[in-house]
């Protein structure tokens, strides 16, 4: 009998490689428990033995003999492997089996559209196959699973098609993880050793953990303390209830970081679950949050906390960590909201595999009313479908509730929302710190003017550009400082902490922002001046006023209409619906002026709710031929949050940078992930016309990266990247 075999090793001979059988075999198994958290065991095992199916061609085989020392993803693409599967699934199983087809098809190059000028699952059924003699019986006459009852569940509702579609995304990550672990398995013994293992009692003992740490904290002596401590037992009592959506609305400083994840930890373990996703939609203060998980946890292990996002240092990252950063195979994920919401939308493998590992989770969405209004509805969708069929938890952990609830106005809202706070609005008042003024229009030397009045002060600002002219106005001083995302992320850090250090010294401070400093960042003024904006980033502005309510007296936070308006058009429409919310609430800060803010948003935005029409690209066929007309490849091209079209340069900024530009220049090493991770420290975005105005100014290493190349002559200590000509920015969220 002729062996068939999956994967060579280089240089080996064929005793050494490895059979089909056994590949199929291994791969069934995994994708089968991966499978099993939402009901589909059988239907994962069977794409794991169909999934190679093609290997048993002789074409196929004789290509391995003769490059048995190349990997198979090349080989992929010069033997067709992937169709002989999909054509058999269709063949057996009729309709049911288009959903395999998708995933066999995919499960190297990515899932597929049904139609397209490019390859598409409609050609690929279509397309005369390389015949397998080879193919055993047993396999080709597996047992047909009966459809699972998620799967019943779905065509029970109105959105139909894209609960298919998403149950087809969720299996087709169930296989790709499947097969890459059971090939490094063989491929790479040493790599996959080294990959964290599973604990089954590793929720309980962080658990401990966070019970301990929370435990040495001293008895609360100030209110702000005692209402931290009232939130924190809500989380406890409420956590023992069953998965869904829960709601944690908690006013800035009331410690909702810990906890929530006091929530999360024993909410998963009442209800079977396997891991915490921590999602945040700002880089700039993920670091931060992630460094508070490790240090509590840091006695378990080191790799218990998996950071997944771009500014990863390499001295945090190991080896296992970003082995788990591949698939999320770890007790918490620490991610970003591009890196969470665009993975559910994805089609590549490399960002599918992970998705089995986001079902049975406790999902923690900080801010969420970051969720962006042109892609509401597909985000939405897809988060009922994770506590609907796929047992998660979402937990919409905000201070600025969104009015995202399902109502006649709002029908793609969410329902069976339950608040883990009794009574926020009493909570609200407790830990409120601040009072908010709004005195109409300031130019910008009055304005400079009254930031000089204060002794310690903010002021957050729309642009780049009036952020620099406002902090020029001021003068030079020690105590003057000016941030903006022109300012590369490591020089940024070395501002905050000397704001924090002038801060703490009660020293003169005043520090002139762009809107970045909104996004979490632990510091406390006694006075904030903010742009107008919309509602929700003036309440995050105020976040940053009193913030551990230092002051016996209310913070104040002064809003005022800037001189730079015509310039800041994207802010126009939020800062007009937050001035109606202001003439209408007497505290504009409040719960209720905060959802009345959102629900005119929201309500008025009812074309924009799937502005790419992401959901209109999962549909039901009327053929049997085509009867799931799922259009994968094209979502994950509109699926984009950041749209900005910016160019990432690069600036030699500080003593710490010069090894990584100079390894970046050394063509003799190797493009690696870890100088690429390392480099983001040093990296500034800005608009195409920005950059090809000054494209002299820059080195292009490597055809690829774009090196300022003076920066002693355009980066300048206090404002950052001061090239001479800097566009308006598109209408983009910053996340």
């Amino acid at each position: 009998m002729k062996t068939y075999y999956a994967h060579t090793l280089k240089d080996q001979p064929k005793e050494s490689w490895e059979v089909l059988d056994t590949h199929l075999r291994e791969v069934s198994e995994l994708a089968g428990e991966f499978s099993y958290t939402f009901g589909a065991t059988e239907w994962g095992k069977l794409a794991g033995l169909w999934h190679d199916l093609g290997k048993y061609a002789d074409e196929f085989q004789n290509y391995l003999m003769a490059q048995n020392d190349m990997h198979i993803q090349e080989v992929a693409g010069k033997v067709d492997h992937t169709t002989a599967g999909a054509q058999l699934a269709v063949k057996k199983m009729g309709v049911p089996g288009h959903l395999l087809a998708y995933l066999i098809s995919g499960h190297h190059t990515g899932l597929m559209d049904m139609f397209s000028e490019h390859a598409c699952l409609d050609a690929r059924l279509k397309k005369e196959v390389y015949p397998t003699p080879g193919a055993p019986e047993t396999l080709l006459a597996s047992t047909i699973p009966s459809p699972p009852s998620i799967l019943m569940q779905a065509h029970q509702t109105k959105e139909c098609g894209f609960a298919v579609s998403f149950f087809t995304r969720m299996l087709f990550s169930c296989l790709v993880d499947a097969d890459f672990l059971a090939t490094e398995q063989f491929m790479n013994p040493g790599q996959a050793a080294n990959r964290p293992k599973k604990e089954s009692d590793i929720l309980k003992r962080m658990l401990e953990a966070l019970d301990t740490k929370l435990d040495s904290f001293d008895k609360p002596k100030t209110l702000v303390e005692r209402e931290r401590a009232h939130v924190l037992e809500a989380c406890k009592t409420k956590s023992s209830e069953p998965h869904g959506f829960f709601s944690l609305t908690v006013p800035t400083g009331g410690g909702k970081t810990l906890s929530s994840l006091a929530f999360a930890l024993r909410h998963a373990l009442q209800n079977g679950m396997s891991r915490i996703i921590y999602v945040i939609p700002f880089t700039s203060i993920i670091e931060q949050n992630a460094q508070v998980f490790k240090d509590i946890f840091a006695q378990l292990g080191s790799d218990l906390v998996l950071e997944h996002h771009s500014n990863t240092q390499p001295k945090e990252e190991t080896e296992r960590s970003r082995l788990a950063a591949e698939n999320w195979e770890a007790p918490l994920i620490v991610t970003t909201s591009v890196q969470f919401y665009e993975s559910l939308f994805a089609n590549r493998t490399s960002k599918t595999r992970k998705l089995h590992n986001i079902a049975n989770a406790v999902i923690i969405l900080d801010e969420a009313q970051t969720l962006p209004v042109d892609y509401i509805a597909p985000c939405l969708a897809a988060l009922r479908e994770l506590t609907q069929r796929y047992h998660s938890t979402v937990v919409l952990c905000t201070a600025t509730q969104p009015s995202i609830r399902k109502s006649e106005d709002f029908p793609i809202g969410l329902e069976d929302i339950r608040e883990i706070i009794d009574d926020p609005i009493r909570l609200y008042h407790q830990l409120q710190r601040t009072k908010t003024e709004y005195v109409g229009m300031v130019s910008d030397q009055t304005l400079a003017e009254k930031l000089s009045l204060e002794k310690q002060v903010l002021c957050v600002v729309n642009s780049r550009k009036h952020a620099q002219n406002l902090y020029q106005k001021l003068g030079s001083d020690p105590a003057h400082f000016h941030l903006s995302a022109l300012m590369c992320p490591a020089h940024r850090s070395e501002k905050l902490d000397k704001v924090r250090e002038r801060l703490n010294e009660t020293k003169p401070v005043r520090l002139i922002s762009t809107q970045l400093i909104e996004a979490g960042v632990d510091v406390d003024f006694p006075v904030v001046f903010r742009s107008m904006a919309g509602l929700d980033s003036i309440a995050q502005a105020a976040g940053r006023c009193n913030r551990n309510g230092k002051n016996p007296d209310l913070g104040n936070v002064i809003v005022f209409d800037s001189e730079h308006q015509a310039s800041e058009k994207y802010f126009r429409e939020t800062a007009n619906i937050a001035k109606q919310v202001l003439d209408m609430e007497p505290d504009p800060l409040g719960l209720s002026a905060v959802e009345r803010y959102f629900t005119i948003y929201l309500w008025q935005q009812r074309s924009r709710w799937d502005q790419k029409n992401i959901l209109g690209l999962f549909n039901l066929g009327q053929t049997k031929d085509a009867p799931y007309l799922f259009n994968f490849r094209k979502a994950a091209e509109r699926f984009k949050l950041i749209e900005s079209g910016q160019i990432t340069v690069f600036i030699p900024y500080g003593d710490e940078s010069k090894p990584l530009f100079k390894d970046l220049r050394n063509l003799a090493i190797p493009l690696h992930r870890v100088l690429c991770r390392s480099l983001q420290r040093y990296a500034v975005n800005i608009y195409p016309n920005h950059f090809y105005a000054n494209e002299r100014d820059f080195e292009m290493v490597r055809d690829e990266f774009p090196v300022l190349l003076c920066p002693e002559q355009h980066y300048s200590e206090d404002c950052g990247l001061t090239l001479p000509y800097e566009s308006t920015p598109n209408p983009t969220l910053i996340w």
